[in-house]
């Protein structure tokens, strides 16, 4: 399985000839736009810098989290090609939604991995949806804070979801210097299981680390 890194909240996972964008960004985050046709598109929830579909080329099959208007979740338990898909019902706050809405957190599987995307996952998870999330491999968890969890809940997180690797998203960088986030050293500060990648990565039952690491991903 082959996950490529997009900046902010946006990756592409490949597996035997499918490929799923997941939480494409619009031109208002600054990053490149992604030339892919992938066979789907995954949208955690509704807002500009996760949900612009129109970036894939193609005829991609749309898969959201979240029903229209973004006040209900979708019951999400879906295949697209050898992977399988389903979400967990998160918030985008502290406070149940009322502040930034719902989130959905997605579950992919297939090659005997489980990979799981947060979206803007804004507070640390209940028993109850820890237990929903299961057994993670692959992590991809938001750090920066301000609109989503930050450094210290992130941790938090991968502590009650035991991924054996944690890729951090959604944090500054010079290509949004001016957004009101943190950055990704707030996260790895203190951290001594840290590897630098390329912007790609291929992931393997036999590859992947005993001890949880966390992978920074090059996002250009």
């Amino acid at each position: 399985m082959k996950l490529t890194y997009y900046g902010h909240a946006a990756f592409l996972l490949e597996s035997d000839g499918t490929s799923i964008l997941i939480d494409p960004f619009n031109e208002q985050v600054g990053y490149p736009f992604p030339s892919v046709s992938p066979t789907a598109v995954v949208v955690s929830h509704d807002h500009f810098d996760h949900s612009y579909i129109q970036v894939a080329k193609g005829s991609p099959r749309i898969i959201r989290g979240l029903k229209s208007g973004g006040k209900d979740w979708e019951t999400v338990e879906e295949s697209v090609g050898p992977l399988s898909l389903s979400t967990v019902r998160t918030y985008h706050d502290t406070s149940q939604g009322s502040e930034r809405g719902r989130n959905a957190m997605f579950r992919f599987q297939g090659e005997g991995l489980r990979i799981v995307h947060g979206g803007d996952l804004g507070h640390t998870l209940s028993e109850d949806q820890a237990k929903a999330v299961g057994r993670v491999d692959v992590l991809m968890i938001p750090v920066g804070g301000y609109y989503t969890i930050g450094p210290k809940e992130a941790e938090v997180v991968a502590g009650q979801l035991r991924p054996r690797v944690v890729i951090p998203m959604h944090y500054k960088t010079d290509v949004n210097k001016d957004w009101p986030i943190g950055t990704l050293d707030d996260f790895l500060q203190g951290k001594e299981r840290v590897k630098r990648q390329e912007r790609s990565v291929t992931l393997s039952t036999t590859t992947l680390p005993t001890d949880q690491e966390v992978w920074v991903l090059r996002h250009s």
